[in-house]
């Protein structure tokens, strides 16, 4: 009989906690806040990488926060990547806390991804090869006069042949 009161024990509390699981979640969500959940994300850090003592000591530091999935370091493009439910500006302050003050967040955009890749705020000698720093002036203006000259002599403009 002691196990059937243990089995009966068990449906109870399950239960009872689903109850006050329907109970907090549509009568007291205006009393009490619902904690957020993290999203899943990806973190870029951008942080100079010397040797191997600096490397495992970063991946330490970083696989050790809550929360955090996976870690890579890639330490020829000065780069650390975090997967998991991690903030941003936490990762990064962990990141810091090694001794690695310049670390920042990846500033770097692909190549392809930027209008203009040699515009002043965007070409860095230093970003990795196929990278460019995010910045305004590489970015296209929508309705731009570059876009309405390109579309003169575009193969999809019916009125280009008249112009050329």
């Amino acid at each position: 009989m002691a196990v059937a009161t243990g089995e009966l024990r068990t449906v109870n509390m399950g239960a009872l906690d689903f109850l006050s699981d329907y109970l907090s979640d549509h009568f007291y969500v205006s009393i009490r806040k619902r904690k957020k959940h993290k999203v899943m994300q990806t973190v870029n850090i951008k942080v100079k990488i010397d040797c191997d003592g600096c490397e495992r000591k970063i991946k330490n530091a970083v696989s050790s926060m809550k929360g955090a999935k996976s870690v890579e370091v890639n330490r020829k493009m000065n780069k650390v990547t975090v997967s998991g439910y991690v903030d941003p500006k936490k990762v990064l302050k962990r990141v810091q806390s090694t001794g690695k003050k310049k670390a920042e967040l990846w500033p770097y955009v692909p190549y392809t991804m930027v209008a203009y890749p040699y515009a002043a705020g965007a070409y860095d000698k230093r970003a990795p090869p196929g990278f460019v720093r995010k910045s305004e002036q590489a970015q296209a203006q929508p309705g731009g006069t570059d876009d309405k000259l390109m579309s003169l002599f575009s193969d999809e403009n019916p009125n280009a042949c008249t112009v050329m």
